[in-house]
């Protein structure tokens, strides 16, 4: 996590299983990891004022079986 100002960005790793239909696809029961970066701006009362996240799908997709690519 690195803060400046009124801006911070994190780098996260989330571990879940999948246990419900995701997005049209059933469910797997797979342990899948996803990472991701999230930049938020806050207000001077610091509340999230704004926020960009990226995450990578594709890694997602081949690990629940559903993407060969």
């Amino acid at each position: 996590m690195i803060g400046e100002g009124v801006r911070v960005v994190t780098r996260w790793t989330l571990r879940v299983t999948h246990t419900g239909e995701f997005r049209g696809i059933p469910t797997t029961g797979k342990r899948i990891t996803l990472t991701g970066i999230g930049i938020f701006r806050f207000s001077e009362e610091g509340k999230v004022e704004e926020s960009w996240d990226s995450l990578d799908e594709l890694r997602m997709l081949r690990q629940l079986g559903v993407s060969a690519t």
